[in-house]
């Protein structure tokens, strides 16, 4: 199973504020864990939505991007992990011993949207989906 971990933004973070030293040398002795152990897939910080975008789509399906900053700061995220993990309750235990709060959400696999497919293009998009999955070890 894959879990997105994500650590939330707030105000610090999104004025720039850097982390202590501190935070950072225990993220880092964390992150070693987690790869030691064969259960992180990839991880980051994330920059102040002052230096992102949100592309958002109308009813009539046009596009409008919207340059940050953002102004809620409770829906933001500051950092993630992406993990692989026996269960939700292994993602758990392992970020129990996380340096940051953070929420954990299961990723869909493939095989979550096959009961929903139908048609031969929407095969051929899951295939390839596993096919990507498979090349990628994820």
């Amino acid at each position: 199973m894959r879990f997105m971990v994500l650590v939330k933004a707030d105000h610090n973070s999104e004025a720039g504020v850097m982390p202590s030293e501190q935070l950072i040398v225990e993220m880092g002795k964390f992150n070693e864990q987690l790869v030691k152990a064969g259960v992180m897939l990839a991880g980051d910080g994330l920059q102040a939505s002052s230096k992102g975008a949100r592309i958002k789509i109308g009813p009539d399906g046009k596009r409008t991007v919207i340059d940050g900053p953002f102004p809620e700061t409770k829906e933001l995220v500051a950092g993630f992990w992406m993990i692989q993990a026996k269960s939700k309750q292994e993602a758990i235990e392992w970020f129990l011993r996380c340096p940051a709060e953070v929420e954990i959400r299961q990723v869909f696999d493939a095989a979550d949207f096959e009961p929903v497919i139908k048609s031969d293009e929407g095969r051929a998009v899951m295939d390839a989906e596993r096919e990507f999955r498979k090349r990628t070890n994820t």
